[in-house]
């Protein structure tokens, strides 16, 4: 009976210990607030002639101890990073440039992290008006493969933006050689995808070109993928 009694004592305190092991709770992505998508920024405090320090906002997100900030010169594809524990950072970035940026969340007690979404910009220069953001490749992600259709064909998704709202046309280049130099096609300032034939055990290079009303034009940079 006392040998009973004594498993069962020990059953219960291995119980009431067991609660502890829950892991603990991953962070959320947090909400941007500044500088806003798809818009001209002309609030940088000014540095020099190229450059400004613009300061970037965002909501307090649950469960995140601290941020890390990430700018990105979309003409050169040059990453800027700062960590903060609050909820705004500023960086020094060039003038009349596009950007896009993001915000990751952490905690330090999870090896998990949570992106919010990705905005665009231009940071303020002399011009008065800009080029179109530089288009932003969908699908098919690069490095990927694919499976073309019962057609023979793949669809090439990106998405596109302008500050003065002035797209004209969006011209896709695509090939098996890198860089695309082969016009498949333009599509109007609504329609962001473009159906193409390819072949199986095929590496394809793809890239789309964006131009506006004034004849300012911008390039997305090159993905690849391969076709089964």
């Amino acid at each position: 009976m006392k040998q009973c009694f004594l498993s069962l004592l020990v059953l219960v305190l291995l119980s009431s210990c067991g609660g502890n092991d829950d892991p603990p709770p991953a962070p959320v992505g947090a909400s941007l607030v500044f500088p806003l998508e798809s818009s001209e920024c002309t609030t940088g405090v000014s540095i020099n002639e190229t450059q400004s320090q613009v300061t970037f906002e965002w909501q307090a997100s649950t469960n995140t101890d601290s941020y890390t900030l990430n700018a990105i010169n979309l003409d050169t594809n040059v990453p800027q990073t700062i960590s903060t524990a609050a909820t705004s950072a500023s960086l020094s970035i060039a003038k009349g440039t596009p950007y896009s940026w993001s915000v990751t969340s952490i905690n330090s007690r999870s090896d998990q992290v949570a992106t919010s979404e990705t905005w665009l910009f231009y940071n303020a220069g002399s011009q008065t008006t800009y080029a179109p953001f530089p288009a932003q490749l969908v699908s098919p992600i690069s490095g990927s493969t694919v499976q073309k259709s019962i057609d023979n064909e793949v669809v090439l998704a990106w998405s596109g933006a302008d500050v003065d709202g002035d797209i004209d046309n969006f011209e896709v280049f695509f090939s098996e050689d890198n860089p695309p130099t082969v016009s498949v096609g333009n599509t109007t300032s609504t329609a962001m995808e473009l159906v193409v034939s390819v072949e199986s055990n095929t590496t394809y290079y793809w890239k789309v070109v964006t131009t506006d009303l004034q004849g300012n034009a911008s390039d997305s940079g090159i993905f690849e993928f391969k076709v089964l």
